[in-house]
């Protein structure tokens, strides 16, 4: 079974920057997809970052311009991508999910908490 670790959460003022890190825990053929999701308090999950093994982004409308996804590569063949958050805002307050999908699973982390908070 294929899992994935989050990593780089953690307490950041408003405006400023974080960066998350995500790896599959071990060798990996291929990965369709990768992306972040992430959940706040008393709200659904939602989407807020993706990348394709192709290099194609989409972002939520509310990170635009503010996040970005990096494209899947291949570190002793386990997959990584990471999430450059920058300007963030209280609103960007939550838990923050990774997910990779190949044919073969779609596993997700256990999460990663960013908290935006003067």
């Amino acid at each position: 079974q294929v899992q994935v670790v989050e990593s780089g959460g953690g307490l950041v003022q408003p405006g400023g920057s974080l960066r998350l890190s995500c790896a599959t825990s071990r060798t990996v053929l291929s990965i369709n997809s990768m992306a972040w999701y992430r959940q706040a308090p008393g709200k659904q999950r939602e989407l807020v970052a993706s990348v394709t093994s192709l290099g194609t982004r989409n972002y939520a409308d509310s990170v635009k311009g503010r996040f970005t996804i990096s494209t899947i590569s291949y570190d002793n063949t386990k997959g990584i991508m990471s999430l450059q958050m920058n300007d963030l805002e209280s609103e960007d307050t939550a838990v923050y999910y990774c997910n990779a999908e190949s044919a073969r699973f779609d596993s997700w982390g256990q999460g990663t908490q960013v908290t935006v908070s003067s």
